[in-house]
């Protein structure tokens, strides 16, 4: 996967990243819970596309920015609760 400033860079923004997942969806037989590292990848670069040019830009790779916010959220109340 290209470093996150690429990945912002390129055009669709974040689009490396939504191919990843589609990539390893594709290699693993459509279960999601065997690429959650991929699925963080993009949130993290669509996190960081909406820093950079504000809540009502909006790229094809990326769920609107009130919609990321809530999965980042709920990810990380997973995370949290599994790990306990």
């Amino acid at each position: 996967m290209g470093n996150l400033k690429q990945d912002l860079a390129h055009d669709p923004p974040c689009h490396p990243r939504a191919c990843a997942i589609q990539d390893c969806l594709t290699k693993n037989g459509y279960k999601e819970e065997k690429c959650q590292a991929q699925v963080d990848a993009l949130y993290e670069c669509c996190n960081a596309f909406y820093q950079a040019r504000g809540d009502t830009a909006s790229t094809v790779s990326c769920p609107k920015a009130s919609l990321l916010r809530l999965k980042m959220k709920q990810r990380a109340n997973d995370n949290n609760s599994s790990s306990s």
